[in-house]
């Protein structure tokens, strides 16, 4: 991720202000993070700290976080030493990726001492540390001895720096210098040289600078005197940003939503491949960032056994289903059992017991073809014909037995293809818990706890066409039913994409005709909330709720639908965002 020394600069800068601030509250919510609430005349603000290896970084957060009942130890030592004290400055030295946090405290002798929490942004070396008013460590939040920097967190040993390669500090270095400083370093690819050159300078900042410079590779020792020049303006245009509190936040994602950095400037080398959001401040990007990708994580975790259970359950039906079917096709020879039934009990005077076969005409039909009938030498004549009748009425019963297990299984390996769908556009942990309740009430999950509250059922999602009318979009299975067969009223109108599964749409049309615009957003709405989302054209039928009902014994969200029209259209994430009600 981006969070280098040049981003830690912008955090700096948010943080300032909160000086004379006190320390009102410290919590750690978990083993890697910690909570300073600071009031100050502005009001409570949050400070949050992360260790964290993939997500370490500090900014203000607006988030509520859930903190255990017992304090862990060191936010303990930090409430003992730290509560109520008053923050007097942020440091940082040059682009270092440290923050110094001093506070004016009180000691257990009522004497004012200055203390100072040294956040250490550093990947998977970062940490916490608690430093005294003479320089030793009082304790930190990853009590070890760092043997690769070559320095000891342990109580009571001088804090000492992390090793520092000797590098540029961008805000600070002459054009002189920093070209000197590019020629003296390896001839690499300029984006590596500027790296290895400049203190606080990400990979991704590296990148910009360099496509700023040249569109195409460049070799560090190959710079061009103009090329020198664009890459100097570049570097004095970030620092001025930095400088000024100028910068412009930004969180790039993937098209299809995956989030891929953060940056305080707008990036120019990704073009259309990823998708820019413009952020407000620096902090609001980190919380907006890590907020939704921890959620992300969550999610994903939490659904695994979801999807485990929905694709083994889904591979069991799948193989009964090609079995029966498989069976079914057995049974097409029962005509043929029949006819040799009523053969043999046609020619029963010219049949003896202990013939292997019968070889009589087939008067059913015309041309009276001699038919040869395999018998079991130890039955009678009669005894053959009737065991041929018993063999059609089994194969008889059979076919009608595996008819209407087929479908049930169908309907089985629909439902369980909607429900897979559902859960992969899940977006919070309230539509897992209801997916989870309604595969509890199917069968398929046991309750784990009689005693647990039944999770809150979210409204349907709202949207509304750019023409006024109000469209819902059900969340889940039984949102489905519950929104069709009983919210909407009979002349509103259904949408749901044709045969792929998908969220029931209702557009509300409070005994107006539906406009064809509301119709057609609506149809993309469907298109979107359903598993064809990723397709280029998504058949969409619609008819009015009149025409819509529900079989005796259906699964949830299972209907059957007449009079309906169809549209073929894309799913269009943007047209979605637009319409939504916030």
């Amino acid at each position: 991720m981006a969070f280098d020394g040049a981003y830690l600069y912008a955090i700096r800068q948010e943080i300032g202000p909160l000086t004379g601030a006190r320390a009102d509250k410290i919590c750690q919510p978990s083993r890697d993070e910690i909570v300073l609430h600071l009031r100050g005349y502005s009001g409570m603000s949050k400070l949050l700290i992360s260790t964290a290896g993939d997500s370490a970084r500090i900014h203000l957060t607006e988030n509520s976080i859930e903190n255990p009942a017992a304090p862990p130890m060191f936010c303990m030592l930090l409430r003992k030493h730290l509560g109520g004290g008053r923050l007097t400055a942020v440091r940082q030295d040059g682009l270092e990726r440290i923050l110094f946090l001093d506070f004016d405290c009180t000691n257990e002798m009522g004497d004012k001492v200055q203390l100072t929490l040294a956040c250490e942004v550093m990947g998977r070396y970062s940490n916490c540390i608690l430093i005294g008013a003479d320089g030793k460590v009082i304790d930190s939040l990853k009590r070890n001895a760092d043997v690769t920097r070559e320095r000891v967190l342990l109580p009571g040993f001088p804090y000492e720096m992390p090793h520092r390669a000797r590098r540029l500090n961008f805000l600070e270095a002459e054009d002189n210098t920093i070209i000197s400083a590019l020629l003296l370093a390896p001839d690499q690819r300029l984006d590596k040289a500027i790296v290895e050159v400049f203190e606080g300078v990400s990979p991704l900042l590296a990148r910009e600078w360099a496509y700023y410079v040249s569109r195409d590779p460049l070799r560090s020792h190959a710079l061009t005197q103009d090329q020198q020049e664009r890459l100097l303006f570049t570097v004095h245009r970030t620092a001025e940003m930095l400088r000024n509190g100028t910068c412009q936040f930004h969180i790039l994602q993937t098209p299809e939503g995956a989030l891929k950095d953060y940056t305080f400037l707008r990036p120019a080398q990704y073009g259309a491949l990823l998708v820019v959001k413009p952020m407000p401040t620096a902090s609001r990007t980190l919380d907006a960032f890590y907020t939704e990708r921890d959620l992300r994580a969550r999610m994903k975790q939490r659904a695994n056994d979801l999807f485990k259970l929905i694709l083994t359950r889904s591979q069991r039906v799948t193989r009964k289903l090609a079995s029966q079917r498989e069976e079914l096709a057995e049974t097409g020879k029962m005509e043929q059992n029949k006819l040799y039934g009523d053969l043999l009990s046609a020619n029963l005077y010219r049949l003896q017991k202990g013939d292997t076969a019968a070889a009589v005409e087939n008067f059913y039909e015309e041309s009276c073809p001699e038919v040869r009938i395999p018998l079991q030498v130890d039955l009678t004549p009669a005894q053959n014909a009737q065991r041929y009748y018993i063999l059609y009425r089994k194969a008889a019963t059979a076919k009608e037995k595996l008819a209407e297990q087929i479908k049930q299984g169908e309907a089985e390996l629909a439902y369980l293809e909607s429900v897979f769908d559902v859960l992969s556009r899940a977006e919070t942990e309230a539509d897992l818990l209801l997916l989870r309740e309604e595969l509890v009430q199917q069968g398929y999950l046991r309750n784990r706890s009689q005693k647990q509250k039944p999770p809150k059922q979210l409204p349907p999602m709202q949207y509304r066409s750019s023409d006024g009318f109000p469209i819902l979009v059900g969340r889940n299975n039984r949102q489905n039913d519950q929104l069709t067969l009983k919210q909407a009223a009979k002349n509103d109108i259904w949408l749901h994409t044709q045969n792929i599964p998908g969220s029931h749409v209702i557009i509300v049309t409070d005994g107006q005709a539906a406009s064809e615009t509301a119709i057609r957003e609506a149809a993309v709405l469907a298109a979107y909330h359903s598993r064809a989302r990723d397709s280029a054209q998504v058949p969409v039928d619609f008819t009015k709720v009149r025409f819509v009902r529900k079989p005796a014994g259906a699964r949830p969200g299972m209907v059957i639908f007449t009079d309906q029209q169809t549209l073929y259209v894309r799913p269009d994430a943007a047209l979605c965002e637009t319409l939504e009600v916030r």
